[in-house]
């Protein structure tokens, strides 16, 4: 593979978390530098892992990992989007301030769900014998500036629309779990 083609790819890749970044800066009450960075790293490190963990997986779980993937990451994004939805809908600041959360469990779960199809990425990888290392390198970089860009931009927009923004940056992760999941079902 060229290196134009795995630029092509890992901006296909990181398209979910740029949408998730975007949804997220929807519904937080502020956006500081160093959460824009911890979005990038958490978001553009697992698109970079998960190649690798799916690469040394493709001969020994490929027919596993791909039968279930679509599935996880259908109900991590919906349950998600749906805690979103449901805290938008509640009067309570609290409720709000937990959703728009930086924290270790929140970004583990969202940067699990929008990477899952990154192991596929490494399982294709090792079959079409491609540069595993520098074509994680440029997945994760990508990944990393579409995740820092896409938290700015929805920071800018959630501040005029807070309360709408918030409910569609919940749907914006349903409508990614429901295209994943046709995607994977149908195509």
């Amino acid at each position: 593979m060229s290196f134009w083609e795995i630029l092509l790819l890992a901006i296909g890749v990181s398209m979910d978390a740029f949408a998730v970044s975007i949804g997220k800066g929807l519904t937080a009450r502020r956006v500081s530098w160093r959460e824009a960075l911890k979005v990038g790293f958490w978001f553009g490190g697992f698109q970079a892992l998960m190649p690798v963990i799916g690469y040394y997986l493709a001969f020994s779980f490929a027919d596993l990992v791909t039968k279930v993937d679509h599935w996880i990451a259908f109900g991590l994004l919906l349950l998600i989007g749906g805690n979103m939805i449901r805290e938008a809908l509640e009067k309570e600041e609290t409720q709000k301030e937990a959703n728009a959360s930086f924290g270790f469990r929140t970004m583990l779960i969202l940067a699990i769900a929008t990477s899952i199809d990154a192991l596929a990425v490494g399982i294709s990888f090792a079959f079409l014998q491609a540069p595993l290392w520098s074509s994680i390198l440029i997945i994760g970089l990508t990944t990393f500036a579409f995740s820092v860009v896409g938290l700015l931009i929805g920071k800018k927009v959630g501040d005029r629309f807070h309360k709408g923004a918030e409910i569609f940056g919940g749907l914006i992760l349903i409508a990614i779990g429901v295209k994943i999941l046709i995607e994977h079902l149908f195509l």
